[in-house]
């Protein structure tokens, strides 16, 4: 007898890309959009704004410029009593405005994401500066109302007690400035409450019942359960924070270069120099806070 061994077909094996793989593809498809718009909208103002900076623009009708190194770098640093000042003062308030609007997100996420009747009103009333807050509406509401009275319009709007005034001006300069801090703190903290929340949706009711069953206080269960598990968004919120407090539309050093760029002085070489000094500064300060960040970071998709 003979037997025939019936051969069966060779299946073509599918290729398997790896889950992280997969999660790293989806990704990029999201930023895709940004990348493209960055690629043609801003990648060439970007080069051209840095070779500006070593130049010095001649003639404004045929934008004639004529190189001239580093001398714009120089002044920025050794000529300029205005730019380092206001620098200084803006990096002061950018350390003690993200760590408050951070902590205060994070409180105001936990207490809004609770079940509590009206919950819906809450969110929107925080996340509604967000929505109104045009840039150059309340600019130029600013600065007409400060043009009018000669005050801020946060101060005024407070029935502030006549004895603080009579203390000092020191003292009065300094309860005002912490009354305005407070209020821009305010003002600026919806889409971060609105990513805690998001953070705070995404831990799992498990890991909550389990620290009950085994006696965790709710202390316990935030550092143990909550603080871990949303360190991602922390990590975003502040790097969100970092970039929002240096675009700040009251910001000094936003106006003094674009006054002198465009408002009569036509200096756009210094302004591309200064420009970039503030581009680095920020970019270092975000780098710290983003390696800081990363060596404290739990990820649950991780070992």
């Amino acid at each position: 007898m003979s037997s025939q061994v019936e051969a069966r077909p060779i299946r073509p094996r599918r290729l398997r890309i790896p889950l992280h793989t997969q999660q790293a593809i989806m990704g990029y498809l999201f930023i895709s959009p940004w990348i493209v718009g960055f690629l043609v909208f801003l990648a060439y103002p970007l080069v051209q704004s840095f070779w500006l900076s070593f130049n010095n623009l001649e003639n404004l009708v045929n934008f004639q410029i004529k190189y001239i190194g580093l001398a714009n770098y120089i002044e920025a640093f050794l000529i300029d009593v205005r730019f380092l000042p206001m620098l200084y003062t803006v990096v002061r308030n950018s350390f003690i405005d993200v760590p408050l609007i951070i902590v205060f997100s994070l409180f105001t996420a936990i207490v809004v994401n609770q079940k509590l009747p009206g919950q819906g009103i809450f969110r929107s009333i925080f996340f509604l500066p967000v929505v109104i807050s045009s840039g150059l509406v309340v600019r130029e509401l600013f600065g007409q109302y400060q043009a009018e009275t000669g005050g801020s319009p946060i101060v005024r709007g407070i029935d502030v007690p006549t004895v603080i005034l009579l203390v000092g001006p020191e003292f009065a300069r300094t309860v005002f400035d912490l009354i305005n801090r407070l209020a821009l703190v305010l003002w600026r903290t919806g889409v971060q409450i609105l990513l805690f929340l998001a953070g705070l949706q995404g831990i799992s009711s498990t890991l909550y019942e389990a620290a009950r069953v085994d006696g965790a206080s709710e202390w316990e269960k935030f550092w143990k359960i909550t603080l871990p598990m949303i360190s991602p968004i922390i990590l975003l919120v502040a790097i969100y924070t970092i970039v929002d407090s240096f675009t700040d539309i009251f910001n000094p050093i936003l106006d003094y270069i674009k006054n002198l760029a465009f408002a009569g002085q036509f200096r756009m070489g210094y302004a591309a120099a200064l420009g970039w000094i503030y581009f680095v500064v920020v970019f270092l300060m975000m780098g710290l806070v983003f390696w800081i960040g990363q060596r404290h970071t739990f990820y649950a998709g991780e070992r």
